[in-house]
Protein backbone atom coordinates (compact mmCIF):
# COMPACT_ATOMS: atom_id res chain seq x y z
CA UNK A 1 0.00 0.00 0.00
CA UNK A 2 1.39 3.49 -0.84
CA UNK A 3 1.04 6.15 -3.22
CA UNK A 4 4.00 8.52 -4.20
CA UNK A 5 7.20 7.69 -5.52
CA UNK A 6 8.88 7.09 -2.28
CA UNK A 7 6.97 3.77 -2.43
CA UNK A 8 7.64 2.80 -5.92
CA UNK A 9 11.53 1.57 -4.98
CA UNK A 10 10.01 -0.44 -1.93
CA UNK A 11 7.72 -2.11 -4.37
CA UNK A 12 10.14 -2.50 -7.17
CA UNK A 13 12.63 -4.48 -4.81
CA UNK A 14 9.95 -6.89 -3.43
CA UNK A 15 9.44 -7.99 -7.57
CA UNK A 16 13.10 -8.07 -8.39
CA UNK A 17 13.39 -10.64 -5.27
CA UNK A 18 10.82 -12.80 -6.40
CA UNK A 19 7.94 -11.80 -3.75
CA UNK A 20 4.48 -12.43 -5.00
CA UNK A 21 2.63 -9.14 -4.92
CA UNK A 22 -1.27 -10.01 -4.79
CA UNK A 23 -2.33 -6.37 -5.03
CA UNK A 24 -1.32 -3.14 -4.61
CA UNK A 25 -3.51 -0.26 -2.99
CA UNK A 26 -2.84 3.31 -3.72
CA UNK A 27 -4.77 6.90 -3.69
CA UNK A 28 -7.59 7.61 -6.32
CA UNK A 29 -6.85 9.27 -9.09
CA UNK A 30 -7.08 12.94 -9.21
CA UNK A 31 -7.62 15.68 -11.72
CA UNK A 32 -4.88 18.05 -12.42
CA UNK A 33 -3.08 20.24 -14.96
CA UNK A 34 -4.25 23.33 -16.57
CA UNK A 35 -7.96 23.61 -15.73
CA UNK A 36 -7.89 20.60 -14.33
CA UNK A 37 -8.69 18.38 -17.52
CA UNK A 38 -6.22 15.87 -16.94
CA UNK A 39 -6.28 12.84 -14.92
CA UNK A 40 -3.32 12.03 -12.39
CA UNK A 41 -2.51 8.18 -11.36
CA UNK A 42 0.04 8.41 -8.74
CA UNK A 43 3.14 6.89 -8.96
CA UNK A 44 2.80 3.65 -7.61
CA UNK A 45 -0.32 3.21 -9.24
CA UNK A 46 1.81 3.96 -13.24
CA UNK A 47 4.32 1.27 -11.49
CA UNK A 48 1.53 -1.18 -11.22
CA UNK A 49 -0.26 -0.80 -14.65
CA UNK A 50 3.97 -1.45 -16.17
CA UNK A 51 4.25 -4.84 -13.97
CA UNK A 52 0.44 -6.07 -14.69
CA UNK A 53 -0.89 -6.04 -10.83
CA UNK A 54 -4.07 -6.10 -9.73
CA UNK A 55 -4.89 -2.74 -8.27
CA UNK A 56 -7.20 -1.43 -5.73
CA UNK A 57 -8.24 2.43 -5.40
CA UNK A 58 -10.33 2.46 -2.47
CA UNK A 59 -12.02 5.75 -1.45
CA UNK A 60 -13.59 4.32 2.09
CA UNK A 61 -11.28 2.09 3.96
CA UNK A 62 -13.65 0.50 5.60
CA UNK A 63 -16.21 -0.22 2.68
CA UNK A 64 -17.53 -3.96 2.47
CA UNK A 65 -16.78 -4.10 -1.06
CA UNK A 66 -13.39 -3.00 -0.44
CA UNK A 67 -12.86 -5.29 2.87
CA UNK A 68 -14.69 -8.06 0.77
CA UNK A 69 -11.87 -7.51 -1.84
CA UNK A 70 -8.82 -6.92 0.40
CA UNK A 71 -9.46 -10.78 1.73
CA UNK A 72 -9.99 -12.48 -1.54
CA UNK A 73 -6.49 -11.33 -2.36
CA UNK A 74 -5.69 -13.82 1.38
CA UNK A 75 -2.19 -11.53 1.38
CA UNK A 76 -0.23 -13.19 4.06
CA UNK A 77 1.44 -9.84 4.68
CA UNK A 78 0.62 -6.55 4.18
CA UNK A 79 3.41 -3.44 3.33
CA UNK A 80 2.37 0.10 4.06
CA UNK A 81 5.08 2.79 2.52
CA UNK A 82 3.57 6.41 2.35
CA UNK A 83 0.23 5.42 2.36
CA UNK A 84 -2.30 7.11 4.62
CA UNK A 85 -4.11 5.54 8.59
CA UNK A 86 -5.26 2.71 8.20
CA UNK A 87 -8.18 1.26 10.38
CA UNK A 88 -7.78 -2.07 12.71
CA UNK A 89 -9.84 -3.98 10.84
CA UNK A 90 -7.38 -3.97 7.49
CA UNK A 91 -3.94 -3.54 9.38
CA UNK A 92 -5.15 -6.88 10.91
CA UNK A 93 -6.38 -8.81 8.13
CA UNK A 94 -2.91 -10.60 7.13
CA UNK A 95 -1.80 -13.81 9.12
CA UNK A 96 1.98 -11.95 9.46
CA UNK A 97 0.46 -8.53 10.08
CA UNK A 98 0.76 -5.28 8.46
CA UNK A 99 4.10 -3.23 9.01
CA UNK A 100 5.25 0.27 7.63
CA UNK A 101 8.33 2.00 6.71
CA UNK A 102 8.29 5.57 8.13
CA UNK A 103 11.23 8.07 6.97
CA UNK A 104 12.79 8.69 10.59
CA UNK A 105 14.47 7.59 13.64
CA UNK A 106 10.90 6.41 15.29
CA UNK A 107 10.31 8.04 17.86
CA UNK A 108 11.42 10.69 16.37
CA UNK A 109 9.47 12.80 14.26
CA UNK A 110 6.34 10.38 14.20
CA UNK A 111 4.05 12.35 11.75
CA UNK A 112 3.45 13.21 8.22
CA UNK A 113 6.19 14.88 6.89
CA UNK A 114 9.47 13.47 9.04
CA UNK A 115 12.25 13.94 6.28
CA UNK A 116 10.90 18.11 5.79
CA UNK A 117 10.91 18.97 9.48
CA UNK A 118 14.65 16.70 10.55
CA UNK A 119 15.83 19.12 7.61
CA UNK A 120 14.00 22.08 9.08
CA UNK A 121 15.25 21.15 12.68
CA UNK A 122 19.03 20.74 11.31
CA UNK A 123 19.58 17.39 11.96
CA UNK A 124 22.48 16.30 10.98
CA UNK A 125 21.32 12.29 10.78
CA UNK A 126 17.83 10.96 10.03
CA UNK A 127 17.03 7.74 8.84
CA UNK A 128 13.96 5.04 8.26
CA UNK A 129 12.18 2.65 10.67
CA UNK A 130 10.08 -0.41 9.94
CA UNK A 131 7.34 -1.52 12.35
CA UNK A 132 4.05 -3.41 12.99
CA UNK A 133 1.50 -1.01 13.23
CA UNK A 134 -0.82 -0.24 16.04
CA UNK A 135 -3.75 2.33 16.14
CA UNK A 136 -2.02 5.08 17.42
CA UNK A 137 0.22 6.86 14.21
CA UNK A 138 3.82 5.65 13.97
CA UNK A 139 4.05 3.89 17.58
CA UNK A 140 4.02 0.23 17.02
CA UNK A 141 6.91 -1.63 17.66
CA UNK A 142 9.87 -1.48 15.58
CA UNK A 143 11.55 -4.30 13.81
CA UNK A 144 14.71 -2.50 11.90
CA UNK A 145 16.03 0.88 11.58
CA UNK A 146 18.56 2.09 9.75
CA UNK A 147 20.69 5.60 9.78
CA UNK A 148 21.77 8.23 7.37
CA UNK A 149 23.27 11.08 7.52
CA UNK A 150 21.94 15.24 6.68
CA UNK A 151 24.67 16.79 4.66
CA UNK A 152 24.45 20.84 5.76
CA UNK A 153 23.06 21.71 2.49
CA UNK A 154 20.91 19.57 1.54
CA UNK A 155 17.58 19.58 0.91
CA UNK A 156 14.70 17.66 1.68
CA UNK A 157 14.02 16.67 -1.30
CA UNK A 158 17.47 15.40 -1.81
CA UNK A 159 17.11 13.35 1.49
CA UNK A 160 13.64 12.02 0.15
CA UNK A 161 15.62 10.65 -2.82
CA UNK A 162 18.30 8.78 -0.98
CA UNK A 163 15.92 7.86 1.79
CA UNK A 164 13.77 5.86 -0.77
CA UNK A 165 16.57 3.54 -1.67
CA UNK A 166 17.42 2.76 1.82
CA UNK A 167 13.56 2.45 2.47
CA UNK A 168 13.43 0.08 -0.03
CA UNK A 169 16.44 -2.10 1.29
CA UNK A 170 14.95 -2.15 4.82
CA UNK A 171 11.59 -3.61 3.46
CA UNK A 172 13.32 -5.97 1.56
CA UNK A 173 15.29 -6.88 4.53
CA UNK A 174 11.67 -6.63 6.80
CA UNK A 175 9.73 -8.71 4.52
CA UNK A 176 12.93 -11.74 4.89
CA UNK A 177 13.02 -11.72 8.53
CA UNK A 178 9.37 -11.95 8.85
CA UNK A 179 9.36 -14.99 6.41
CA UNK A 180 11.79 -16.69 8.84
CA UNK A 181 10.21 -15.39 11.98
CA UNK A 182 13.89 -14.20 12.25
CA UNK A 183 13.51 -10.66 14.46
CA UNK A 184 13.34 -9.18 17.83
CA UNK A 185 10.61 -5.79 18.27
CA UNK A 186 11.83 -2.94 20.39
CA UNK A 187 8.90 -0.91 21.97
CA UNK A 188 9.38 2.82 21.37
CA UNK A 189 10.17 4.86 23.86
CA UNK A 190 7.40 7.36 24.08
CA UNK A 191 9.38 9.77 26.08
CA UNK A 192 11.88 10.25 23.74
CA UNK A 193 8.70 11.13 20.41
CA UNK A 194 8.64 14.52 18.74
CA UNK A 195 5.74 15.31 15.97
CA UNK A 196 6.36 15.85 12.32
CA UNK A 197 2.89 17.35 11.14
CA UNK A 198 1.70 18.01 8.08
CA UNK A 199 3.42 21.41 6.49
CA UNK A 200 0.98 23.97 4.87
CA UNK A 201 1.18 26.77 3.09
CA UNK A 202 1.04 29.87 5.49
CA UNK A 203 3.42 27.66 7.84
CA UNK A 204 6.10 28.13 4.55
CA UNK A 205 6.11 31.73 5.17
CA UNK A 206 9.94 32.39 6.21
CA UNK A 207 10.74 34.26 9.63
CA UNK A 208 14.27 36.62 8.78
CA UNK A 209 13.84 37.76 12.70
CA UNK A 210 16.17 34.81 13.67
CA UNK A 211 19.43 33.00 12.93
CA UNK A 212 21.12 32.69 9.80
CA UNK A 213 21.40 29.12 10.20
CA UNK A 214 18.09 28.73 11.33
CA UNK A 215 16.58 30.54 8.32
CA UNK A 216 18.88 28.37 5.98
CA UNK A 217 17.33 24.93 7.59
CA UNK A 218 13.62 26.67 6.88
CA UNK A 219 14.68 26.96 3.46
CA UNK A 220 15.98 23.99 2.69
CA UNK A 221 13.89 21.63 4.81
CA UNK A 222 10.75 22.74 2.51
CA UNK A 223 12.68 22.53 -0.81
CA UNK A 224 11.87 21.74 -3.29
CA UNK A 225 7.85 21.60 -2.35
CA UNK A 226 5.69 23.02 -0.96
CA UNK A 227 8.72 25.65 -0.27
CA UNK A 228 9.72 28.25 1.62
CA UNK A 229 8.45 32.01 0.81
CA UNK A 230 8.50 35.74 1.22
CA UNK A 231 7.14 38.48 -0.77
CA UNK A 232 9.01 40.36 -3.45
CA UNK A 233 6.86 43.22 -4.91
CA UNK A 234 3.32 42.16 -3.84
CA UNK A 235 4.23 38.48 -5.49
CA UNK A 236 5.22 35.18 -3.85
CA UNK A 237 9.05 34.86 -3.75
CA UNK A 238 10.19 30.82 -3.39
CA UNK A 239 13.11 30.40 -1.94
CA UNK A 240 14.65 26.97 -3.14
CA UNK A 241 18.43 26.95 -2.42
CA UNK A 242 20.65 29.04 -0.38
CA UNK A 243 23.57 29.63 1.66
CA UNK A 244 23.69 31.53 5.18
CA UNK A 245 26.39 34.27 5.82
CA UNK A 246 26.57 34.92 9.65
CA UNK A 247 28.07 38.92 9.47
CA UNK A 248 27.31 41.68 11.85
CA UNK A 249 25.17 44.62 10.23
CA UNK A 250 22.65 47.61 10.43
CA UNK A 251 20.45 46.37 8.18
CA UNK A 252 16.50 45.23 9.90
CA UNK A 253 15.28 41.75 9.69
CA UNK A 254 14.21 40.89 6.10
CA UNK A 255 16.21 43.49 3.96
CA UNK A 256 16.95 42.98 0.67
CA UNK A 257 20.52 43.18 -0.65
CA UNK A 258 21.23 43.16 -4.33
CA UNK A 259 23.85 44.09 -6.48
CA UNK A 260 21.59 43.53 -8.79
CA UNK A 261 23.76 41.72 -11.16
CA UNK A 262 24.94 38.39 -8.94
CA UNK A 263 23.94 38.16 -5.57
CA UNK A 264 20.91 38.67 -3.79
CA UNK A 265 20.66 38.60 -0.10
CA UNK A 266 17.93 39.22 2.80
CA UNK A 267 19.20 39.82 6.17
CA UNK A 268 18.43 38.07 9.52
CA UNK A 269 18.99 38.69 12.77
CA UNK A 270 22.92 37.63 12.61
CA UNK A 271 23.81 37.65 9.11
CA UNK A 272 22.36 37.12 5.67
CA UNK A 273 20.88 34.43 3.42
CA UNK A 274 21.96 34.22 0.11
CA UNK A 275 19.62 33.31 -2.23
CA UNK A 276 21.13 30.77 -5.11
CA UNK A 277 17.97 29.48 -7.16
CA UNK A 278 14.37 30.87 -6.69
CA UNK A 279 11.12 31.25 -8.47
CA UNK A 280 8.81 34.67 -8.28
CA UNK A 281 5.42 34.01 -8.90
CA UNK A 282 3.97 33.31 -12.19
CA UNK A 283 7.70 32.45 -13.48
CA UNK A 284 9.80 28.86 -13.66
CA UNK A 285 12.27 28.15 -11.31
CA UNK A 286 16.13 29.70 -11.92
CA UNK A 287 19.18 30.57 -10.75
CA UNK A 288 19.70 33.93 -9.06
CA UNK A 289 22.21 35.34 -11.79
CA UNK A 290 19.38 34.11 -14.77
CA UNK A 291 16.74 36.43 -12.25
CA UNK A 292 18.18 38.99 -11.65
CA UNK A 293 19.50 39.46 -15.75
CA UNK A 294 15.41 39.96 -16.33
CA UNK A 295 14.57 41.42 -13.15
CA UNK A 296 15.34 44.82 -11.66
CA UNK A 297 15.90 44.65 -7.47
CA UNK A 298 14.74 47.53 -5.31
CA UNK A 299 16.90 47.05 -2.28
CA UNK A 300 13.82 47.49 0.33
Amino acid sequence: MGTPDFAVPSLDILIKNGYEVVGVITATDKMGGRGKKKVIQSAVKRYALEKGLKILQPKNLKSPEFLEELESLKANLQVIVAFRMLPKVVWDMPELGTFNLHGSLLPKYRGAAPINWAVIKGEKETGVTSFFLKQEIDTGDMLFQEKMSINENETAGEVHDRMMELGAQIVLKTVKAIEKKDYQLQKQDDSLATKAPKIFHETCEINFDQSSKKVHDFIRGLSPYPAAWTSLDGKTLKILRSTYIEEKHDFPAGKIVSDGKKTLRISTSDGFIEVLELQLQGRKRMKVFDFLNGYSIINT
